[in-house]
């Protein structure tokens, strides 16, 4: 009888670094009239059938006065798929998003995370100032940029070091995996529809048609930015209201 062999940890991997995120559009059903035959259906019943095959263009008015006037659900009709590379912090902002929204991450209980990991790239502002609800970021020092990288990378290797060696010690990666820091990469699908994604960029980006302020960690509005692109290029005139319209979702 032929023996099963035991698994084993892949080869030593070579950490990778990196300072960007990466959103891919992979699923959507979702276009402006959407919003449409959703809103008519109350006054039109069976005959908003029609606004299926209608050019939305005629009826901005109706997307932009269910905006304004935040008559929300019409905005929900519609869903789009991401799948999302980024930071795990990232994705510890991401999932206080709830309502709206459904997610499916990689799992260190299944597989053996790779050693990809963030370190901020010089555009990153490095440094905080100010009280809390009051913050601003200001350019960091090439000393400072220095010493983050360094001590990232020099903090990274060690931790995935250590993650290796337990795995080939047979410890369970559900064990080994909480040595990784959340710097490391993760990768999610995340859906929503147009009225929770409305939410999440109205607080993880900033904008100069916003009008509430928000103060998002640089990293997640990165996120938010690629999405917000994906989404523009669906809805553009649902995108087009939510900005007339002060970045508020309805």
């Amino acid at each position: 009888m032929t023996e099963t062999p035991a698994e084993t940890p892949a080869e030593t991997a070579k950490p990778g670094f990196r300072s960007d995120v990466t959103v891919e559009l992979v699923k959507h059903s979702a276009a402006d009239s959407d919003v449409l035959w959703a809103a008519r259906v109350s006054t039109a019943g069976e005959q908003s059938l029609e606004e299926l095959q209608k050019d939305p263009e005629r009826s901005k008015g109706l997307i932009n006065f269910l905006m304004r006037d935040r008559h929300g659900s019409p905005f929900e009709h519609n869903s789009m798929t991401f799948f999302v590379s980024a930071p795990i912090f990232v994705f510890r902002e991401f999932m206080r998003h709830r309502v709206g929204w459904s997610y499916n991450e990689e799992s260190g209980r299944y597989r053996q995370l790779q050693p990809v990991f963030y370190v901020p790239g010089e555009a990153r502002k490095l440094v905080q100032q100010g009280r809390p609800g009051k913050y601003e970021f200001v350019e960091g020092t090439p000393a400072q940029h220095e010493l983050t990288g360094r001590a990232m990378e020099d903090a990274y290797r060690q931790a995935y070091e250590a993650y290796e060696e337990m795995l080939a010690a047979g410890v369970a990666r559900e064990v080994a995996r909480s040595v990784l820091p959340v710097g490391l990469y993760s990768s999610m699908y995340a859906t929503c529809n147009a009225r929770s994604l409305m939410h999440f960029l109205g607080l993880r980006t900033q904008h100069e048609q916003a009008a509430v302020p928000s103060f998002p960690q640089r990293e997640i509005e990165m996120v938010g930015e690629q999405m917000e692109a994906h989404w523009a290029g669906l809805m553009p005139l649902t995108h087009a209201a939510f900005n007339a319209n002060g970045r508020v979702a309805p």
